[in-house]
Formats: structure tokens, sequence, C-alpha cells
């Protein structure tokens, strides 16, 4: 139930009011602005491949998401491991594979919007953009909370 005069915009709160202890680290909300920089790198790597591929090339739309995301996620990979997360560096395999996992999930969600909006008539390189969107939240998350972890 919502608190009485809540704004729609009120950050989520502990039962006694205050705010989670997790929103409330400067450390979090400047981690997770590194993330969406080196995201919009990505993203802008993801799309220039895949648009070279599907407009330049003729490639077909699935291969050549799978073909930018491989790109693509080495490039976050790596700046995620030396800038975003830097103080959470763990073994470079190990947390290579899990964020390689992570990715790959990532990439079939990637693959199943994709999909659906272009079966829906979106443009293949608009479907794209907006797919590799909607999957970004949980791809933080995950990475944040299981890729990067310490030990």
């Amino acid at each position: 139930m919502k608190e009485p005069g809540a704004h729609p915009t009120t950050l989520p709160r502990m039962p006694t009011g205050r705010l989670h202890p997790a929103l409330r680290r400067q450390a979090n909300w400047v981690q997770l602005l590194k993330f969406c920089v080196v995201g919009g790198s990505g993203y802008i790597v993801n799309l220039a491949v895949y648009s070279a591929l599907v407009a330049g090339l003729d490639v077909h739309y699935a291969p050549a998401a799978v073909c930018s995301f491989l790109v693509a996620v080495t490039n976050n990979y790596t700046w995620n491991r030396a800038w975003t997360f830097r103080r959470q560096r763990g073994h470079l395999v190990h947390q290579g594979m899990r964020f390689f996992v992570v990715s790959t999930v990532a990439l079939g969600a990637n693959l199943v919007f994709l999909t659906l909006l272009v079966a829906a008539g979106v443009p293949e390189i608009p479907a794209q953009a907006v797919a590799i969107v909607l999957v970004t939240p949980w791809n933080f998350v995950v990475n944040k909370l299981w890729s990067f972890r310490l030990r």
C-alpha cells in the first residue's frame, strides 16, 4: 500500500520509512552510472556491427545479432572489469565466464524481443535498439550481484 502523500517517483523505503541501505550508498549509484556509460559504448558497438552486417553485408538479422553481441560483450566485459567493478575484481577467467553466462542469457532475451518486434513490423535496426534497452536492467543487476561479486 502506498504511503499517504507519497510521490509516484519516491524511492522504495524500508518499513521504518527509511531508504533501503543499498539505495543510500552513493557508491552504488556511481557504479550504476559507470555501468550505463559502459553499456552505452557497448550499445553503440553492438548497433554499429549489427548495422554493418545487416545493411552493409546483407546478413540475416539473427546471426547478425549474435555476431554483434560477441563484439559488444567483449567491449563491455573489458570496460566493466577495468572501470565499473575494478574494486571487485576477482579471477579474470572466473568473472569472465560468469559475465559471459549472464550476457548469453541476455542475448537469448534480446533475440526473443528482436524476433517479436521484427514480426510486429518494426524495422530490424530500430528493433535491435529497443531489444537491447529491454534487457539492460536485468543485465546490470545480475552482473553486479553475481558476475562481479567478491567471494
